[in-house]
């Protein structure tokens, strides 16, 4: 598996229980599923990153990472998938989340102003974040569930390679 791919990048996980910041998670944070990579854990990571990267709310990392305490998640993968929202990336994901949430309300997608001025965006802020939210919950279901299964195939069909390949050099070994 790419096991020693993701461990490179991931960081140590007694540095991070014996972090004193951490201590109010108590025992929760020694639970191995939080640190190991196999296949569940890293699935339900990669379900609960991709959820929460979609949602617009400050400290995403933090809800993510209660979830994979509660889910039993890759704790590091769940915090880290939250990035994939950064301030280069939020305005496009942001848009398309927003333009899904108009289709599925039904409302009209929302038109700019010649000037942007104070009042405008205090109108769009009050008015329009029920189709942000709700197209930005809509992807983020999708993307988790797209994830999830995808994490399952892919882990699945790496084992398996890599089961074919040890199984062919025993059988040359044992030929030779």
């Amino acid at each position: 598996m790419p096991r020693r791919i993701i461990k490179r990048y991931l960081p140590n996980p007694d540095a991070i229980k014996s972090n004193k910041s951490l201590r109010f998670l108590g025992k929760a944070i020694h639970d191995p599923n939080l640190w190991h990579l196999n296949r569940h854990s890293v699935a339900r990571a990669m379900a609960i990153g991709l959820f929460w990267a979609m949602i617009p709310m400050p400290m995403q990392m933090a809800v993510a990472a209660v979830f994979a305490l509660f889910f039993r998640a890759n704790l590091p993968i769940s915090a880290a998938l939250v990035w994939l929202t950064n301030p280069l990336t939020m305005p496009p994901i942001f848009y398309c989340s927003y333009k899904a949430g108009a289709w599925l309300l039904d409302t009209p997608p929302l038109v700019f102003p010649d000037e942007l001025d104070w009042a405008w965006f205090e109108k769009i802020f009050s008015e329009q974040w029920q189709p942000l939210y709700l197209g930005s919950a809509a992807i983020g279901i999708a993307l988790a569930i797209l994830g999830y299964f995808a994490v399952q195939v892919f882990w699945r069909w790496w084992v398996g390679t890599n089961w074919k390949k040890r199984k062919a050099r025993r059988l040359l070994k044992k030929n030779n």
